[in-house]
């Protein structure tokens, strides 16, 4: 009964737990290459080198290096898709060889893939419009729609792993990543399957992306100076930075990861998941969307503010968003609870953003360490919170991570240390 009443927000009875990470990023592409280097303050962004963005209101974004789709596929495939769902299969496949996943050996009908994006194939319209512009209908590729749409990440992934169970792509702008996530979370909680990969990609450092962005006047001016470009709490911030990547996360059904012998690397505990229903763009001033989702994720998880021993903010590093999330782990959390972000690292990953977090999440809760937000300085006054400045070495138990969006979308996932909180 005590178990029933713990997940009372309908989320079913079943423990969920992590048991594989992979990650596509600015800093790495592998999961302690991204753990080391977001330790050591290694900073991703950097003056966009794949097409010449002089006159662009931001020169700067947070690019993948090093990236071989045909390590994953093969080149016809890497051909056909779009840079996000390659960074998706990419991070997927190496999520299940670190979980010892064999998926020949289980029941494929109760595995689910849970991939979103928050705009997806943006990259490939921008190239065909132009081929349909100059040379007319027949240039434009036949597979640009599969190629396009964001369920292909998902899609594909299934395709290359023989997955049979749901395949599902939450769209939530930039709370996308731990919508997915906790999405997939319920799937396992409620016994519809036993496994699912969840998590995010996008790839939108284009023209028309950057161009956008910075007419939104979302995007850091400080072009001359990239570590110093994105800097979530601080007072100098003036923006936030785009930037590409994935990660994935497999989650298991306690049971099943028990009796597979799994190394669980934690529990999932807790997801919610508000809408502001205040504006296309901004957030809420006062935080109130976003408090309520991070109250629901401990209420879904049957914890306690006690219980987070660090907060993984949103922190675009944008003057409204700062603001307005702190005031939000203020009021649920209060003021001493430390509180970091990583993009000063890795720049906005969009709809990636939450599943990168988690993956952040996880490996603290594995190592015993808080990351700090290492480029900050000055601290505005007016982000009410304990903002870090500095990696912290200390036991971590609970994790929260956080993921707001356009139209007002919050998503709030809570992480903790397996075998916390046990009944």
């Amino acid at each position: 009964m005590e178990r029933a009443v713990r997940m009372g927000t309908g989320c079913g009875a079943r423990r969920v737990v992590v048991t594989g990470l992979g990650i596509v990023s600015p800093i790495g592409n592998t999961v302690a290459a991204f753990w080391q280097n977001l330790l050591a303050g290694v900073c991703g962004i950097r003056p966009i080198n794949d097409w010449d963005a002089t006159g662009f209101p931001s020169r700067l974004a947070g690019q993948v290096d090093g990236f071989d789709p045909t390590l994953y596929m093969d080149k016809q495939a890497a051909r056909r898709a779009d840079r996000f769902a390659q960074f998706a299969v990419a991070s997927a496949f190496d999520a299940v060889r670190a979980a010892k996943l064999d998926l020949q050996r289980l029941d494929r009908e109760r595995v689910a893939a849970v991939i979103g994006t928050a705009i997806g194939g943006f990259g490939i319209v921008e190239r065909e419009a132009v081929l349909l512009r100059e040379g007319g209908p027949r240039r434009v590729s036949p597979t640009l729609i599969p190629a396009v749409i964001g369920n292909m990440a998902g899609c594909l992934t299934a395709i290359l792993l023989g997955i049979h169970g749901p395949v599902l792509c939450p769209v939530g702008a930039c709370a996308t990543g731990c919508m997915a996530i906790g999405d997939a979370m319920r799937l396992v909680a409620d016994g519809t399957v036993d496994v699912a990969l969840a998590g995010g990609s996008e790839s939108v450092t284009t023209p028309l992306a950057v161009a956008s962005f910075g007419r939104l006047g979302a995007l850091s001016r400080r072009d001359d100076d990239p570590a110093r470009a994105c800097l979530p709490f601080d007072v100098e911030r003036d923006g936030t930075v785009l930037s590409e990547g994935a990660a994935v996360l497999v989650l298991e059904s306690e049971e099943h990861a028990q009796a597979r012998g799994a190394d669980i690397l934690c529990e999932l505990a807790g997801y919610g998941v508000t809408a502001d229903a205040y504006h296309i763009a901004a957030p809420d001033p006062n935080g109130t969307g976003a408090a309520r989702a991070m109250q629901a994720a401990l209420r879904n998880a049957g914890a306690t503010p006690e219980d987070v021993t660090f907060v993984c903010a949103h922190g675009t590093g944008t003057p409204l968003n700062d603001i307005s999330e702190s005031k939000a782990i203020a009021q649920v959390l209060g003021e001493k609870v430390p509180v970091m972000s990583n993009k000063y690292s890795i720049g906005h990953t969009l709809g990636a953003a939450g599943a990168i977090s988690s993956v952040m999440a996880v490996c603290a809760l594995q190592e015993g360490v808080i990351p700090g937000t290492l480029n900050l300085r000055n601290k505005d006054p007016e982000c009410p919170v304990n903002a870090i400045r500095a990696n912290v070495c200390a036991p971590v138990h609970g994790v929260l991570v956080n993921a707001f969006g356009f139209g007002g979308q919050n998503a709030s996932l809570f992480f903790r240390r397996y075998g916390d909180g046990q009944a």
